[in-house]
C-alpha cells in the first residue's frame, strides 16, 4: 500500500483483519510518523521553490507583496521547506497560529528599511486570526466549501486570497496572490525522490519475503527500517519549533 495518512490507516485495518499488507510512505506532505521523508515531498518542495523564485521577480519589479499558497492541511513541511529555500519573508503554517497584524507589521518593517516588496508563503491549512473575512471558516481554517471529501476532510483552499486582501487593506501596499494547487503534485520527480522511491520499494519487497506484514518501510537517517503501520498512522508528523524558529529569524 503506497500513500499517505488515509492509505496508512486503511492498510492498518486490513492488516488487523489478517491480510498480508506492507506499506511505503508516499505523500507530498511529509507528515507520516516513523519516517524522516516520504517520497513526493522533495519534488513538491522543489516545484514550490521554483514558483516562489519566479514570483520574486514580479514582486521586486512591481514593488508588490506576493502571497503564495501551497498545500499542507495539517502540517507545514512544504511551506517551510520551499519558503526557506526561496527566501520568503514570512511563512504561515498550521502548527503555529498567527495574527494578521503580526504579518503586516513585519512587512511594514521591511518597507521602512527600503525593501519595497515582500514574499509571504502560506500553507492551505494555516490558522490566521484575520481582522475581517467573509470567507467560509471552521476553527480558523479557510474553506473552499463546507462539504467534505471521501475521507471526511474539510475542503481547504483560498487562504491566499483572504491573506492578500487583508494585507493590502491594512498596509496599503499592492498585494497579489498565487495558489499553486495541484501543480505541486505532478511532473518529473527529483533525483532524491527517485532514489528514495526505489529504496523503499526494494525494501518493501524484502519485508514481504521476510513476512514482516503490518509494517511500513521507512527512512530513518540513511537507513531503511520498518515500523508498524499503526505507528505510522497514529499521529501526524508536524513541523517542530526548532525548524520554524530558524525560518522566523527572517520575518523581521
Amino acid at each position: 500500500a503506497a500513500g499517505g495518512d488515509d492509505t496508512r490507516g486503511g492498510a492498518a485495518i486490513l492488516s488487523e483483519r489478517g491480510l498480508p499488507v506492507v506499506g511505503v510512505p508516499k505523500t507530498i506532505d511529509n507528515d507520516l510518523s516513523g519516517t524522516d521523508y516520504t517520497f513526493g515531498y522533495d519534488t513538491a518542495v522543489n516545484v514550490a521553490m521554483d514558483a516562489i523564485d519566479r514570483v520574486h521577480t514580479t514582486a521586486e519589479s512591481h514593488n508588490r507583496v506576493m502571497v503564495v499558497e501551497v498545500m499542507g492541511r495539517h502540517s507545514g513541511w512544504i511551506a517551510v521547506g520551499a519558503g526557506m529555500a526561496a527566501g520568503a519573508d514570512y511563512i504561515l503554517i498550521p502548527e503555529f497560529p498567527a495574527e494578521i497584524q503580526e504579518v503586516c507589521a513585519s512587512i511594514q518593517k521591511r518597507h521602512a528599511r527600503g525593501k519595497d516588496f515582500s514574499i509571504v508563503v502560506v500553507a492551505e491549512g494555516a490558522k490566521v486570526k484575520f481582522a475581517r473575512t467573509e470567507a467560509d471558516t471552521d476553527e480558523g481554517l479557510i474553506l473552499q466549501t463546507k462539504e467534505t471529501d471521501a475521507f471526511g476532510h474539510l475542503r481547504l483552499g483560498g487562504i491566499g486570497k483572504v491573506l492578500a486582501d487583508e494585507i493590502e487593506d491594512i498596509t496599503g501596499f499592492e498585494t497579489r496572490f498565487v495558489i499553486l494547487g495541484h501543480i505541486q503534485r505532478g511532473g518529473s520527480p527529483t533525483a532524491f525522490d527517485r532514489v528514495l522511491g526505489t529504496r523503499l520499494g526494494a525494501y518493501a519487497v524484502d519485508m514481504l519475503e521476510r513476512g514482516e506484514y503490518g509494517d511500513m518501510a521507512a527512512l530513518q537517517g540513511n537507513r531503511m527500517v520498518h515500523v508498524p503501520l499503526t505507528e505510522a498512522s497514529a499521529r501526524t508528523k508536524t513541523v517542530g519549533p526548532e525548524l520554524y524558529e530558524i525560518a522566523a529569524t527572517f520575518f523581521d
